[in-house]
């Protein structure tokens, strides 16, 4: 094994993932900088769930390399994996899975307390996260009580309040609408910037990937690169484009 470069938070190579026998990543290799926000993007079913979940180390991939600070994540026992998890990264789904006996502050403080904070830290963390995502008002209300885009609104918070290392977000604004979405993930990249998180961000629209640093993009489980070049007008008045491998 060779080490990844020191700069490099995250460094994955030549990761090999098959569901059912079918290829979900094929060769797929990537650096992410310390306190970088990354977008990955690329059409649905194009890979971006499964690269994320191989670098948070919910998936073994069947070939290749992930490290996280120098450490070999595709090495590590599940027990150690697992600490990883909760200790260093957020995670957020496209659909929040939230505890419904727990009321919003409590699911959004509840990493926080299995991690070992005190009721009353965490409770203030949470609430402060609640607050700058505009749902301060709806922190005793239990998850069946609360909007689909409210609910979203906990587990970003919950993701947050954590402070870690890295996010992985997937398709965060998916359950909001357009509007409630673009603000969301602006108070996300901001919170992310100014608290030094580094953000692996899976999408696939165009303006929510120009919120990151940089962008890579995934088809068929492969990386791809997008050429931009000059608009060629053919007889028919159509631009004509590359894409290439």
């Amino acid at each position: 094994m060779v080490a990844p470069p020191d700069n490099d938070v995250l460094w994955a190579r030549a990761l090999h993932v098959k569901h059912n026998g079918s290829p979900a990543l094929s060769g797929v290799s990537l650096g992410i900088r310390d306190g970088e926000i990354l977008a990955v993007g690329g059409p649905r079913g194009s890979g971006k769930t499964t690269l994320l979940q191989c670098l948070s180390g919910q998936v073994l991939p069947q070939q290749g390399e992930v490290w996280f600070n120098s450490t070999p994540v595709h090495t590590m026992d599940p027990v150690t994996r697992e600490r990883l998890r909760r200790d260093r990264f957020g995670w957020i789904d496209p659909t929040p899975v939230l505890v419904p006996e727990l009321n919003a502050w409590e699911n959004a403080a509840l990493p926080l307390m299995l991690r070992g904070c005190g009721r009353r830290a965490a409770k203030t963390a949470a609430l402060e996260w609640l607050e700058r995502l505009d749902i301060r008002d709806c922190a005793r209300k239990r998850p069946h009580a609360l909007l689909q885009t409210e609910r979203q609104r906990v587990a970003i918070a919950r993701a947050l309040a954590l402070s870690p290392k890295v996010l992985f977000a997937d398709e965060p604004s998916a359950p909001l609408h357009r509007a409630d979405g673009d603000h969301v993930l602006r108070t996300l990249t901001s919170a992310a910037r100014s608290h030094g998180i580094t953000v692996v961000l899976a999408t696939h629209y165009a303006d929510t990937a120009a919120l990151a640093d940089r962008t890579v993009s995934l088809l068929d489980g492969r990386r791809v690169n997008t050429l931009h070049l000059p608009p060629v007008v053919e007889a028919e008045g159509r631009a004509a484009c590359s894409l290439s491998v």
